[in-house]
């Protein structure tokens, strides 16, 4: 009995060891690999959650260790991938200031605003059935997609190609995840209480359309699948305010 209480926090230290891992590879030069294991721990993340309800192993300590994992795991690991993918850009002029290259590091605001946001919400109790701002995860799996994203598209070397591997559309990733998930934009939560369908209508809709997304386009789907949590949480705010 005792082992099934604990099953959410090793399933939150499995995320952790995720984003562990998923920075190893990043040294290692192996930007792929470190994206899937930021899909893993984000897989990770979500049933440990979802064991703490199942079980009602709620605690203080799981609710502080899970929001440490996911400083390493999507705050502190995508900002490694995005790192390197800066590095390895085109259309990159140096930004230097007194000899050294900063324009890369500006990758590393993210685990900064990944770590306030985690804080910030840990402290605010309105946060328990829907979100203000992006949550971390969703902000290091957008992150995660470009290495997978660079790869899907290399062969074809199009436009789409050039945009998205550009330095400027790097940094504008960086900048944009970090402003989002220290916003008080209002989005709908993702966990599931249960899976039926009544109560949880634009959970089972979201991820459904987020399935024919990724089916269709792969890794270039998860901006789109991003975009599409932003929209109905929009849709989802107008329609509460009119009731």
């Amino acid at each position: 009995m005792r082992f099934f209480k604990f099953l959410p926090n090793l399933l939150t230290l499995l995320n952790l060891l995720s984003g562990i891992l998923a920075i190893y590879f990043v040294f290692e030069g192996q930007l792929d690999q470190a994206a899937y294991l930021i899909f893993i721990a984000a897989v990770f993340d979500f049933l440990d959650g979802f064991a703490a309800r199942l079980l009602k192993a709620y605690s203080n300590i799981g609710e502080q260790l899970d929001s440490l994992a996911d400083v390493v795991s999507f705050g502190v690991a995508p900002a490694f991938i995005l790192h390197k993918l800066i590095l390895m850009s085109h259309g990159r002029m140096s930004w230097e200031i007194a000899g050294f290259d900063v324009l890369p590091f500006i990758a590393f605001i993210v685990p900064l605003f990944a770590a306030y946001r985690l804080a910030k919400f840990n402290v605010d109790e309105s946060q328990t059935e829907n979100f203000k701002g992006l949550p971390s995860p969703a902000a290091g799996l957008l992150i995660a997609a470009l290495p997978l994203i660079r790869t899907q598209l290399y062969e074809d070397q199009s436009l789409l190609y050039m945009v998205m591997t550009n330095t400027y559309f790097y940094i504008g990733i960086a900048l944009l995840a970090s402003i989002l998930m220290v916003s008080n934009l209002p989005l709908f939560g993702l966990k599931f209480k249960k899976l039926s369908w009544k109560g949880n209508e634009i959970r089972w809709f979201f991820l459904l359309v987020s399935l024919g997304l990724i089916i269709a386009f792969q890794a270039l789907a998860i901006p789109f699948v991003i975009l599409t949590y932003l929209f109905l949480s929009l849709v989802v705010f107008l329609a509460d305010i009119q009731q």
